[in-house]
């Protein structure tokens, strides 16, 4: 993407979600999450002058680039906004694609935070972790991730959640509020990492979908392609038994997902591409404030 374009998307979605956030979200995000004062540890790039002996080589090695730990004490929250970069994003048939609607939701949550004077890191995911930004404050750091999640390229296609919520729990040590923003279209399974990363943070998911998930239309014979395995397959979507076959792998697919959250003690925000997302969110604010 061109430069002056990524910045036109950039200030788009800047003037949107800013103003969102400020008129609407910073007060329930204030609400629903509050600092505790703990003593906490987590890692940052390297700074010249920094003591070598405060490496993490565990995420260095991974990286191939410096980061070491950091150990202080502050009121303020840490966010962590675990983001599916995977290619089954890459699709929207209402209003908006999936990684669309994920950008906006990454903003507002990182405007809301910092708002609140939290900071806030990011991790890229597909079925590798594909991009680790560390935690920090500040306007300029928002831009930066929005920058970032617009014009990233993953190196993988397919979707791998329990590789991301592993590396969550080995880089963060503080105990942090951490936003996995995903559509859960994940076939090697992430239940117990889930529990594990939820005994330790305050793991919210965000699960996005879209329409033509659940139900496909009466189109005749279409050819469908997996965006993740690059497998096609030709679909007579005429047929009332293939439609149904289609809606109830969904279905048992949702309760299998509703019961993994529910046994991890997650709570899920569930959004689909051709609703507003102002809504859900707030109504998962009030929840969380009347705990």
């Amino acid at each position: 993407m061109e430069t002056s374009d990524l910045l036109k998307k950039v200030r788009k979605i800047e003037i949107k979600t800013k103003g969102l956030s400020n008129q609407i979200f910073a007060g329930y995000y204030h609400s629903a999450f509050k600092g505790k004062g703990m003593a906490f540890s987590e890692v940052r790039e390297y700074q010249y002058g920094d003591d070598i002996r405060s490496i993490d080589w565990n995420v260095t090695a991974r990286f191939n680039h410096p980061f070491i730990k950091v150990f202080d004490e502050e009121r303020e929250l840490t966010v962590i906004l675990l983001i599916d970069v995977s290619n089954s994003n890459q699709f929207g048939t209402q209003k908006q694609f999936k990684i669309e609607l994920i950008s906006e939701l990454a903003a507002v949550l990182s405007f809301s935070a910092i708002k609140n004077n939290d900071k806030v890191g990011v991790i890229f995911f597909s079925d590798t972790v594909e991009k680790f930004i560390p935690p920090k404050k500040g306007t300029k750091h928002i831009l930066r991730i929005i920058s970032e999640l617009i014009n990233f390229k993953p190196k993988n296609q397919k979707t791998n959640i329990a590789e991301a919520l592993r590396f969550l729990t080995n880089a963060i040590k503080k105990r942090s509020t951490a936003f996995l923003i995903s559509d859960f279209i994940d076939n090697n399974g992430f239940p117990e990492a889930l529990k594990i990363a939820g005994r330790k943070h305050d793991v919210v998911a965000i699960k996005i979908n879209d329409e033509r998930e659940s139900k496909i239309p009466d189109m005749g014979l279409v050819k469908l392609l997996d965006a993740e395995s690059g497998q096609t397959l030709w679909v007579d979507t005429s047929n009332n038994m293939v439609r149904k076959k289609y809606f109830d792998y969904y279905v048992s697919r949702e309760l299998m997902l509703k019961e993994t959250f529910s046994k991890s003690g997650v709570d899920v925000i569930n959004i689909r591409t051709e609703m507003d997302y102002i809504k859900p969110l707030i109504n998962f604010f009030k929840k969380r404030e009347a705990r």
